[in-house]
């Protein structure tokens, strides 16, 4: 995807083409992350659940949280948590219980299947370090200056719609 903006007064076009590149990168990546989690699953025939659904799965792990907390925790950023859940615990992914004091609110976790889902990408994700590492593809201080910026960029956008709008 290709982004095109209007230049405001006073932005340096050089910026703001960077700053393009780097959103089209960042939703490449996580497409290309959803695909090479897919190619997984169809390597090792899991069928049943997709890409998204093991995500979610790899990111609660062994904790019990509610579909709230799944958002704010950032384990899931989808728009429809609630039908993904509702798959998952349908499938036998997923427990999920009532909460005894707010009757409104409902806690999971994983069952034996979902953490042997979440042991797959777990693994796929190690191989990939391992092999990104061996390659030398990006060093330890490149990860973590990526990670540094990106949660910079994170913070921003936080804060534009907390703050702005």
């Amino acid at each position: 995807m290709s982004f095109q903006i209007p230049i405001e007064e006073g932005v340096r076009p050089a910026y703001t083409a960077q700053y393009l590149d780097t959103l089209g990168l960042v939703e490449r990546l996580h497409r290309l992350l959803l695909d090479v989690i897919k190619d997984e699953f169809e390597r090792l025939g899991l069928l049943e659940i997709n890409a998204v659904q093991a995500l979610l799965i790899f990111n609660i792990g062994d904790n019990e949280v509610t579909a709230g907390e799944l958002k704010s925790r950032g384990y899931y950023q989808g728009s429809n948590v609630s039908y993904n859940l509702k798959k998952l615990v349908e499938m036998g992914f997923m427990h999920h219980q009532r909460s005894e004091i707010d009757r409104r609110s409902v806690r999971v976790r994983l069952t034996p299947k979902g953490r042997a889902v979440r042991d797959v990408v777990a693994k796929l994700f190690a191989r990939h370090a391992e092999g990104m590492e061996a390659r030398n593809v990006i060093s330890p201080d490149g990860l973590e200056e990526i990670n540094t910026s990106l949660k910079r960029v994170e913070r921003f956008w936080t804060d534009q719609i907390r703050y702005i709008y």
